[in-house]
């Protein structure tokens, strides 16, 4: 029987950058310390929200610094670096933009987990196909970039910009934007809201059970609807079941607002092209709606500091110290004195390693012009003859070898005499054998 022949499934080497991942920003999503099961937890529900230009399956190590970080992130074209930590006061947030900075510190006020999300909404929504393409970002409440605002919400906006791909309308694929990341700004508490949601298509001003005679009911055993308990069709499709109108009438699809999906026309779209679902082809109207999937945050911009952690610079803003213009100037001389100092040490280690460098080559050129030196004497050695290395024979040495060999060899043949009679005699072999 032919051997059956195994087909390659697998694409050899790395697989080539499509236009939409080359430039998009990628992250590393760390905790660092000792944090907890539920703070652990949080950081798997952020990298399921940053998918799939995150580090999914990062495994963090007790014995791994930031600094470990720092260092490799560059080399993996990794831009941000989010660092979860928990303080005796709360969990805090760091958010690193690699590799000059600036560093935005949070402190988590509130969060729930995706779990958590989930186990109250009412419909239950699996992890599916949604996290192979990156969120929509979203903010909201922000104010509008102008002399009256707050310069570190700008940056604190561009910072959340950062960190999610850009969004560009006339390349976009409809059936990529699956999830959306809304990022709310609360004036009154001085907090942003971090939430996350997953886009569904309904039809249209269609009830649910009408709906579910369209889209087939394939949740109903054997695929069939139980219409036993009612009286008529149309105690199905057009009121809830068992419930009769105050005239006695039927209620109509249009005035069932809890049985119809998104009946205002705000929230009605029509197809741009074929969206996921079954349906949802071009031209059609449908209703969008957005269910809430988790991890939902409310953070506390605690500060804002120019470098990465070991080379910060000056306190760009901070929540709770506040400092007057002389002792900004003064921090800022301090930094930009301590930079120059940086930059020198830099130099001056940079003109000790060319001097090193140079100074070895020199070395290296010497000892092989010796080399050459040593080779030319030992030739001209061996042209003069052997008899130049021999020493000369002296006459007058007396040589006593004969006969100190000749005096010796009886006594050697009196020793081996008495070793054999000392030997005991060897024993006989019997060798067994058939009689």
């Amino acid at each position: 029987m032919a051997r059956k022949r195994k087909n390659r499934t697998h694409l050899k080497g790395a697989a080539p950058a499509t236009a939409s991942t080359e430039g998009a920003p990628k992250s590393f999503i760390i905790k660092h310390g000792p944090v907890g099961h539920s703070i652990a937890q949080l950081v798997r529900d952020f990298r399921k929200v940053m998918e799939p230009n995150t580090a999914s399956r990062l495994r963090e190590r007790s014995r791994n610094k930031l600094k470990d970080y720092l260092t490799m992130a560059p080399a993996l074209q990794v831009t941000h670096l989010l660092a979860f930590t928990l303080t005796p006061i709360a969990p805090s947030l760091r958010i690193i933009r690699l590799s000059n900075g600036p560093t935005l510190s949070f402190r988590v006020e509130r969060y729930s987990l995706m779990k958590d999300i989930l186990n109250t909404s009412r419909r239950a929504r699996s992890i599916g196909m949604e996290y192979l393409s990156p969120p929509l970002l979203v903010l909201a409440s922000f104010p509008p970039a102008g002399p009256t605002t707050p310069p570190h919400l700008t940056l604190l906006m561009k910072s959340f910009q950062s960190l999610f791909p850009p969004l560009s309308p006339h390349t976009l694929a409809l059936s990529s934007a699956r999830r959306v990341v809304l990022i709310a700004y609360n004036p009154d508490r001085g907090t942003v809201d971090f939430r996350h949601y997953v886009i569904t298509v309904k039809p249209y001003g269609v009830s649910r059970r009408v709906r579910r005679v369209l889209e087939g009911a394939q949740k109903a055993a054997g695929g069939i609807l139980d219409l036993g308990n009612e009286k008529d069709v149309a105690d199905f499709l057009l009121r809830k079941r068992g419930e009769v109108g105050p005239d006695g009438g039927y209620e109509s699809a249009a005035s069932s607002g809890a049985e119809s999906v998104a009946g205002d026309d705000a929230d009605a779209v029509d197809l741009a092209d074929d969206y996921v679902g079954r349906n949802n082809k071009k031209g059609q109207r449908r209703a969008v709606r957005l269910d809430e999937v988790g991890p939902r945050m409310e953070l506390r911009l605690v500060k804002i500091t120019e470098g990465v952690p070991g080379k910060e610079g000056s306190v760009i803003y901070h929540e709770f110290v506040k400092k007057s213009k002389k002792e900004v100037a003064g921090l800022q001389a301090a930094h930009a004195a301590k930079e120059k100092l940086r930059k020198e040490r830099r130099a001056e280690q940079e003109r000790n390693v060319e001097r090193k460098k140079a100074a070895k080559g020199k070395s290296t050129g010497g000892d092989n012009e010796d080399e050459e030196d040593e080779g030319e004497d030992e030739e001209m050695v061996s042209e003069g003859g052997e008899d130049e290395d021999e020493p000369d024979w002296d006459a007058e040495e007396e040589i006593s070898e004969g006969e100190d060999s000749e005096e010796e060899e009886p006594q050697d043949s009196s020793d081996s005499e008495e070793e054999e009679q000392r030997r005991p005699p060897a024993k006989k072999v019997r060798i067994k054998g058939k009689r």
